[in-house]
C-alpha cells in the first residue's frame, strides 16, 4: 500500500508534463501554421463614370488610383485590378457594360460613385432609385460575405463654370441633392458606408485649379481632395 502511495504521485506528474509538452508543440504548430499563410491581396474593382476614370486628369491621377497607392502605404496589399467607368455613362449603362468586366475581375472591395448623367440625360427619379439600388446588390453578390462596398455621394457640378450649361433650365444643386438623398437611402437599407464628397466638391466654385481645362471636370488637385475624404471610409470599410 505505501509503495502504491509513492508511485502515484510521480505517475500524475509524469502525466501532467506529458500534457504540457503536447500544449506547447500544438501552440507552435498553430502559430506556423497562421505565418505560413500570408493574407490574400485585396482586389479592388470600380464601378463609375468620369468622376472615377479621372476626366479632367489622367488616370493615375483619379481618386481611386490615388486610394489604391495610400492604403498601399499604410502597409495594406491592395491592387486596383478594375475600373470600367466611361465618362458620360449612366447608371443603365454601367448595369450593361460595366458590371460584366466588374465580375470578370472578380473583386472583393469595390466602391461606386454614379448617377451625375442619370440626372443629366434626365432619368427619373424612381428609375434612378432602381437603377442605383441594383447595382449595389450585384456588387454585393461579387464581393462575398464581407461586404467590402463603399458608396460615393455625386459631386456638385453647378459650380463650375461650364456646369450651367448642363441645366437645361433645372436647379443642379437640387436635383443632385434629390439624387443623393437616394444614394444615401438605398446605401443605408443595406446597411452600406457612404463617403460624402458633395461638401468638398463645392470648393471647385471659389478655386479654380481644382477645376479642369474643360472648366466641368475636377483637376488632378481636387481628386486629392476628394481622395481624403473617402480614404478614412475605405480604410474603416476594410479594416473590419
Amino acid at each position: 500500500m505505501i509503495l502504491v502511495l509513492k508511485a502515484a504521485p510521480a505517475r500524475f506528474l509524469c502525466y501532467v508534463q506529458r500534457l504540457l509538452v503536447f500544449a506547447i508543440v500544438l501552440g507552435l504548430m498553430t502559430n506556423y501554421s497562421s505565418a505560413a499563410q500570408p493574407k490574400r491581396q485585396i482586389r479592388y474593382g470600380v464601378i463609375g463614370d468620369s468622376y472615377s476614370n479621372g476626366e479632367g486628369a489622367t488616370p493615375e491621377q483619379s481618386w481611386p488610383a490615388l486610394l489604391t497607392r495610400h492604403l498601399q502605404r499604410e502597409g495594406m496589399d491592395i491592387k486596383l485590378v478594375a475600373n470600367p467607368s466611361v465618362t458620360g455613362w449612366t447608371t443603365q449603362q454601367a448595369i450593361d457594360r460595366e458590371l460584366p468586366i466588374f465580375r470578370q475581375a472578380k473583386p472583393d472591395f469595390a466602391t461606386l460613385l454614379i448617377g451625375v448623367n442619370d440626372w443629366v440625360q434626365r432619368v427619373s427619379e424612381p428609375t434612378f432609385r432602381r437603377n442605383i439600388g441594383y447595382l449595389m446588390d450585384q456588387m454585393l453578390a461579387e464581393l462575398g460575405p464581407q461586404r467590402r462596398l463603399l458608396v460615393v455621394t455625386i459631386p456638385d457640378f453647378s459650380v463650375t463654370p461650364s456646369g450651367p450649361e448642363y441645366a437645361r433650365g433645372r436647379n443642379i444643386f437640387k436635383g443632385l441633392a434629390a439624387f443623393n438623398k437616394i444614394v444615401a437611402e438605398e446605401s443605408a437599407r443595406r446597411g452600406l458606408p457612404v463617403a460624402d464628397i458633395f461638401g468638398v466638391s463645392q470648393r471647385m466654385r471659389d478655386d479654380r485649379s481644382l477645376v479642369a481645362a474643360d472648366g466641368l471636370h475636377p483637376s488632378a488637385k481636387a481628386y486629392a481632395q476628394w481622395e481624403e475624404v473617402i480614404f478614412p471610409a475605405a480604410r474603416e470599410l476594410l479594416s473590419k
